[in-house]
């Protein structure tokens, strides 16, 4: 667990820098610019990185499974080997989702005033920029994400259904007790494909939705995920309650 949730960690802060550095400079400046590299270079980390971590909270989704439907088999089954295979896989994911969508953004003539009414660059918004006929070409990319998303979406409801339904034949007690460990790995999982379905697969059309579910993306959800994972940790909440009373004491003895 601690494994996954550490690769978690690592793509949150990876995803974070390559928009909110950019969008906290644009709030100070009076005029708003990024170059054509920079612009692509945001689209493809963000998909790189988005993808990524959706096929990460799917493996996330099996070891909690392992853990709980199959505890004495647990530590043979996830083994370092094993993690290191899914680790591998769930960047490889990212990266070819990342290059096929690039591949085809790359190559479309844009003409017109280049102006993106956004904080950072994304292919919804680069393909309004095109000069052609570009409703066809949308519906193709944002399938592309769209599928990745759903997949993985639908696919972590069905497996922690299935835990609880598991757990839930043998114990009501044992059911609580999964309910409480997959808890936080729920919330994640909303948390950040709630604004990928909307942006990709039900779009809104409306700005300031839109300019929200991107900013929820990209700053809200990578810094709420430390904070989620670290207050359902047992180790973790008993690490505070000793730091309180460290310093109840503290103030006591003054």
């Amino acid at each position: 667990m601690y494994f996954f949730l550490a690769n978690l960690s690592f793509v949150d802060l990876w995803i974070s820098t390559v928009t909110t550095p950019k969008m906290i400079t644009d709030f100070l400046r009076e005029k708003k610019t990024i170059s054509f590299t920079g612009c692509m270079c945001q689209v493809f980390f963000v998909h790189f990185l988005g993808g990524g971590e959706m096929v990460l909270l799917l493996v996330m989704g099996y070891d909690r499974y392992m853990a709980i439907c199959k505890p004495l088999h647990y530590s043979t089954i996830m083994s370092l080997r094993r993690c290191i295979g899914l680790m591998v896989s769930y960047w490889m994911v990212g990266f070819v989702h990342a290059l096929s969508q690039m591949f085809v953004i790359i190559r479309l003539p844009l003409c017109g005033p280049r102006e993106i009414d956004s904080f950072f660059c994304d292919i919804p918004l680069i393909i309004e920029l095109a000069c052609m006929n570009s409703s066809a070409l949308g519906i193709f990319l944002n399938a592309g994400s769209g599928v990745i998303s759903m997949t993985t979406f639908v696919v972590l409801l069905i497996s922690y259904t299935y835990i609880l339904l598991i757990v839930h034949q043998r114990s009501k007690t044992a059911a609580s007790k999964a309910l409480s460990t997959c808890t936080a790995h729920i919330t994640v999982v909303v948390l950040f494909f709630g604004p990928c379905i909307f942006i990709y697969v039900w779009p809104l059309s409306i700005p300031w939705v839109d300019k929200f579910l991107a900013v929820f993306f990209s700053v809200i959800t990578p810094l709420l995920n430390p904070a989620i994972y670290s207050l359902r940790n047992r180790e973790m909440k008993n690490a505070m309650k000793r730091l309180r009373n460290y310093y109840i004491k503290s103030e006591d003895s003054i």
